[in-house]
């Protein structure tokens, strides 16, 4: 049998949104007010992840006084450096930065010769302590050559924004996230808002991370390690593989899927399923699978990938 970490680690699942915005950036609410919020409908953490660009003097948004006994907060930002291959700026998530992160020679969003690649940028967040995320492929525009610049270096691939869905109707990073997984990079995935409260663009995505304490220092080892799932609100109780099949406990679903590599996937539907076994036959010995759970409303859950072959879980802790 192997089963995904995060249910079998130690602890409790934490809500939280790792992607937002605020007045430090193009946000329309203050820091403040952005916490009050997601605190105030049920979030147990969030990251403020400000535009990390001279525009606004390269905010890491200091929330720590915004924290109480039962809601953290997470300092990060969005960085942005290099250009991608339709010619457009980089958007990197990096959550757990420090302070100091130095900036980079990023004075607006038109990319600039001399500034640092996105590997680069991405690399230092990394050495810096960060858990990175490529942000929102579809909505970015971005190639699988841009994807592989960082699949080395990243930990996670945003495969829903929240805001990109409400605002734009590009909300997904599955078609990069699947082939770099086919090529062996052990990325996980996240969900997220964007949020910047200009529209409807909150609540609607976020990542359950599993760790024995809501501290800032916990959930951020959990986040590295792949103990979490995405969702749009459905629950992920327990991801396995058990004598051939993918084995999903959850929520009230109507669809239970597994997916793999190329055509590979499978589905068991229903009515308030609780629990699932989808046979594996059809997954084309894929060396990854993931789940996907899906509500009779429509919202989703996504596991992070099972790795079936040699390739093991995500190793940059």
């Amino acid at each position: 049998m192997s089963r995904l970490s995060a249910f079998s680690a130690a602890g409790r699942f934490w809500r939280g949104n790792l992607h937002t915005h605020s007045t430090r950036s193009d946000g329309v609410l203050d820091p403040a007010e952005v916490c009050r919020r997601y605190r105030a409908v049920g979030y147990d953490f969030l990251a403020l992840t400000d535009h990390f660009v001279g525009l606004w003097d390269y905010p890491i948004v200091d929330t720590t006084p915004f924290r109480t006994p039962d809601f953290t907060t997470i300092l990060g930002a969005e960085l942005h450096s290099g250009a991608m291959a339709n010619g457009e700026l980089w958007h990197i998530l990096a959550v757990g930065l420090p302070p100091e992160f130095a900036p980079s020679d990023t004075p607006d969003f038109r990319p600039h010769p001399a500034q640092e690649t996105a590997a680069q940028i991405a690399a230092r967040a990394v050495a810096a302590g960060a858990f990175v995320a490529i942000a929102h492929p579809q909505w970015s525009g971005l190639t699988i050559e841009d994807g592989r610049a960082l699949a080395e270096i990243a930990h996670a691939v945003e495969i829903y924004n929240h805001g990109c869905a409400t605002g734009c109707d590009r909300p997904d990073g599955f078609i990069l996230a699947d082939q770099l997984l086919t090529e062996g990079h052990p990325l996980t995935l996240i969900a997220t808002d964007d949020a910047h409260f200009s529209e409807p663009d909150h609540f609607g995505g976020w990542t359950m991370v599993k760790s024995e304490t809501n501290t800032p220092e916990a959930l951020l080892a959990a986040l590295k390690r792949g103990d979490f799932y995405a969702t749009q609100g459905p629950e992920l109780r327990d991801v396995r593989i058990e004598g051939g099949n993918l084995v999903v406990e959850c929520s009230a679903a109507a669809s239970i899927m597994a997916i793999g590599w190329g055509t590979g996937a499978k589905a068991v539907h229903g009515h308030s399923m609780t629990s699932g076994k989808v046979p594996m036959e059809r997954l084309n010995n894929s060396p990854w699978v993931r789940a996907a759970v899906i509500d009779a409303a429509g919202k989703r859950a996504w596991s992070n990938p099972i790795w079936t072959g040699a390739a093991a879980a995500n190793p940059r802790v």
